[in-house]
This record gives C-alpha cells, sequence and structure tokens, in this order.
C-alpha cells in the first residue's frame, strides 16, 4: 500500500494549514509513525479479512463539518441529552446543554488537550526516529506540490531506513486507523462524567460522500470513581453515496464506575478502553448498514474486580464485508469476561470476528466465557470465528466456543408445514438467532428502532 500511504502523506500537506494549531505537533508525530509502520493488508493477520479496497477511491483530507436538517436525525429519547456531530465536527445548534447533573462535554481544543495519545505515537522505533527531528522542527506551511511531495519523500525514506535498521513492522497494526484519526481530526469531545444516572446520545453524521473527503469522530469518555452512565454512539449516514468514516474512541473508567455503552458503527472504529476497580464495562456493538466496516478494539481490565460484558451483532447482504476484532487482557485478579457475538451473512457478504483473552499471570481466579456464533444465509456467504485464549496463570476459568451453519432445516420444515411462506418463515428464524442480545438492550426506544432497522435488512429475497 505504498502509494496509498504516499497519498495520505500528500494530503495531509495539502491539509495541515487548515487544522487547529493547538495539536499540530502530536498530529504530525502520528502521521509518521503510521507512514514509518506502514498501512495494514491482508499479509496482517488480525486485517486479513479486512475489506480496504475502498479507501482507494477515499479523499482523506477531513471535512469541514456542516449542519443537517433536525428532521433527518433520529428521533430525540426522552430524558437523554442529545450532542451531534457532522462530518466529526461539533454542531451546537443540534445539540443539548454541555453540562448538566454529573456530567461535562468538551469540545474543540479543550477536549484535544486531554485526549491521550494513541499508544502507537508514545513509542520511537527506529524509523520513527529518523523522521521525528525535520518534521518537528519546522511545521508544514504551505500545501504546495512541492510540500506535498517532499512529505511523500519522506514518508518513502522512514519506510527505507526501517527496512536497512531491522525495525519488524508490528504484527497487526491494530492501531493504524487511530492513528490516521489522530492526524487528520479537526475536532474532538471528552465526555466527563461525575454523577449517577447520567444518560447521553452523541450523533455523528456523515453527510459528505467518500470522495469528498472523509469524517474523524474522535471521543473520549471518562468515568470518575462510584459513578454510573449509560452512553449511546449512533453513527449515521446522510449520503446517498458511501462516506468514509474513521472513528476513534477512548473509554476510561474509575474505581467502581458503571457504564453501559451502546454503539452503533459503521466503516472504521478504533475503541480503546480501561476498566479500573471493581469497575463495570457494558459494551453492545450494532454493525450493519455499511458495505465495509473494521472494528478494532481493545479492553484492558486494569483493576482488580474488573468486569467486561459484551453483546455483539452484524448483518452483512449483498458483498459487504464486516470485520471486528476484541482484544481483551486481565491484567488483575478476579477479573471477569463474558463476550457474545451472533452475525448473520446473506448473499455474498462476509462477516469475520477475532476476539482474543490474554489472561496475565498476576490475574489470578481470572474468568472469562466466549460464544461465537454465525449464520449463513446465502449460498456463497462467509462467516470467519476465532475465539483465542491465551492464559499465563494457573489459577483461572476460561471457557470459549465459536459455531458456524446454515438454517435449520428442520426448524424451517416445521414452519413451512404450518403455513408459512419460505421468505417469512426464513426470517423468523434469523430473528429468532439475535433476539437475545437485542433483548440486552434496556433503552426501549433505541431497541425499537435497532428492531426496525434489522427487520428492513432481513427483506432481502431468500437465495437459492
Amino acid at each position: 500500500m505504498s502509494a496509498l500511504a504516499d497519498r495520505i502523506a500528500a494530503e495531509y500537506a495539502a491539509t495541515a494549514p487548515a487544522l487547529p494549531p493547538a495539536q499540530a505537533a502530536r498530529r504530525r508525530q502520528a502521521l509518521q509513525t503510521l507512514l514509518a509502520r506502514g498501512l495494514p493488508g491482508v499479509r496482517d493477520e488480525n486485517w486479513r479479512y479486512a475489506n480496504l479496497r475502498a479507501l482507494e477511491k477515499a479523499r482523506f483530507a477531513p471535512l469541514p463539518g456542516g449542519t443537517v436538517e433536525p428532521q433527518s436525525l433520529p428521533a430525540p429519547i426522552a430524558g437523554w441529552v442529545r450532542h451531534v456531530f457532522v462530518d466529526g465536527v461539533y454542531a451546537p445548534e443540534l445539540s443539548g446543554a454541555e453540562a448538566g447533573p454529573g456530567f461535562t462535554l468538551r469540545t474543540g481544543a479543550a477536549a484535544r488537550d486531554d485526549l491521550p495519545r494513541s499508544a502507537a505515537a508514545d513509542v520511537t522505533t527506529p524509523a520513527t526516529a529518523a523522521t521525528a527531528a525535520p518534521a518537528t522542527a519546522s511545521p508544514v506551511t504551505a500545501a504546495s506540490a512541492t510540500t506535498a511531495s517532499a512529505t511523500a519523500a519522506a514518508a518513502a525514506t522512514a519506510r527505507t531506513a526501517a527496512g536497512r535498521q531491522g525495525a519488524p513492522a508490528p504484527a497487526h497494526r491494530d492501531d493504524s486507523f487511530a492513528l490516521l484519526n489522530e492526524a487528520f481530526a479537526a475536532d474532538a469531545a471528552l465526555l466527563e462524567v461525575t454523577g449517577v444516572d447520567v444518560q447521553v446520545e452523541l450523533v455523528f453524521v456523515a453527510q459528505a460522500e467518500a470522495a469528498q473527503g472523509s469524517s474523524y469522530p474522535r471521543l473520549q469518555v471518562r468515568l470518575a470513581p462510584n459513578t454510573r452512565a449509560r452512553l449511546i454512539e449512533r453513527h449515521v449516514a446522510a449520503a446517498e453515496a458511501a462516506s468514509c468514516v474513521d472513528s476513534a474512541v477512548s473509554v476510561d473508567l474509575g474505581e467502581a464506575a458503571q457504564l453501559t455503552h451502546l454503539r452503533l458503527q459503521q466503516w472504521l472504529d478504533t475503541l480503546a478502553a480501561r476498566v479500573g476497580r471493581d469497575a463495570a464495562y457494558r459494551l453492545h456493538l450494532l454493525t450493519l448498514g455499511a458495505q465495509s466496516s473494521r472494528s478494532t478494539g481493545a479492553v484492558r481490565l486494569a483493576g482488580p474486580g474488573a468486569r467486561l460484558d459484551v453483546d455483539a451483532v452484524a448483518l452483512a447482504g449483498g458483498s459487504a464485508v464486516h470485520d471486528q476484532v476484541l482484544q481483551v487482557e486481565h491484567l488483575a485478579p478476579h477479573t471477569r469476561t463474558a463476550e457474545n457475538f451472533r452475525g448473520i451473512a446473506s448473499g455474498r457478504a462476509r462477516i469475520a470476528f477475532n476476539g482474543k483473552v490474554v489472561v496475565h499471570e498476576a490475574a489470578a481466579n481470572a474468568d472469562s466465557a466466549q460464544s461465537l456464533r454465525g449464520l449463513l444465509a446465502g449460498e456463497e456467504a462467509e462467516i470467519d470465528l476465532r475465539p483465542q485464549l491465551e492464559i499465563n496463570t494457573d489459577e483461572v476459568r476460561a471457557s470459549h466456543g465459536a459455531t458456524a451453519g446454515k438454517l435449520d432445516d428442520t426448524m424451517l420444515f416445521y414452519l413451512l408445514a404450518r403455513g408459512l411462506d419460505r421468505e417469512e418463515a426464513r426470517r423468523l428464524l434469523e430473528w429468532a438467532f439475535i433476539a437475545d442480545l437485542v433483548a440486552k438492550i434496556d433503552v426501549p426506544e433505541l431497541r425499537r428502532d435497532i428492531e426496525r432497522s434489522l427487520a428492513r435488512r432481513m427483506h432481502a429475497p431468500l437465495e437459492a
């Protein structure tokens, strides 16, 4: 992907003068790290199922934001404070109060100053060192072709230097698109929770096509000790053609904090979470609608008694590709993970889910359970499920299972014998396959929206 990396470098050079100056050094460092490492591809184990070909037609320059008609947004939910971002940029005219009982939302430079650096940007590899000095000495000041070419040349030099110095490329480059987000994001949001029963909905609207530019939603969520919140993170596409969205989300739960995080994800997405002592993180992840999506998650159970519950549902039809990777690290004693995934692929679609659980030596009495299930609803559909366990202590309880198959012919025959037509019978069986996870969404209005959206996607004609 050398040509693509060079184009990213050139577009950054042309875009940098228009980005907020406060985080210029950090953006440059993120870009340098990304270019030195290279973009992921099918040879990277954690990316071999992802479809990144759409990037070849995308423009990486961030969009300026804008506004949308309120009636085009999902209906507000009573009792929830809503904030809206258009193409990654905060839209105050569509949003509620930025502070309320138990929470504060900061955007712009005030939020970016508090956002942590990407993990990759904190490590200076020999390749990064080769370009760090000249890049930080003077900022990009012109969007000329000469500057773009120089930046692209620097990227090529960095890659060559990495090869000469023997710096191995990371095995999976899972933070590549978090670095891309950090380099290009023009806005950011920081949600700080200091109370209980906080309910916030964040709506990220992508209204432009990929050929016009990209959206970079950037969010950090912090819960103080002994707090409790529910957060809806909803990504909505307003463009008729495909949009390019690269979001980066960071979550930090203090001691005994509780967060229920409901995510309606599309396209590129990176989630990093840290769960403190006796804290509980409940994550609902729904992936549907996008032609190509990739979700990368990393959760660290950092304190004793930390808990993680994940319920994920993915639907893909036509030739769509949905790829999800989630790594959970148990770093402390008495930590617990419960992970459930359900995927339905029809047509020629592909769904992949890689769930890796690492139990470190210090995580005595950890408990981990994975249940990954896939349903093939098309003759050419494909589902790839990979549960993985890495255990470094004897005092642990861990289980995992993965199954993928077609509709139960016996159940289908039973429904047909009761007078249902074949397509209706198929939809009922598909719905039964995911209903237990959807029912766990404890926001009735949101659950009904999700159920309607799922039902629409299940009305595709039955394939022979």
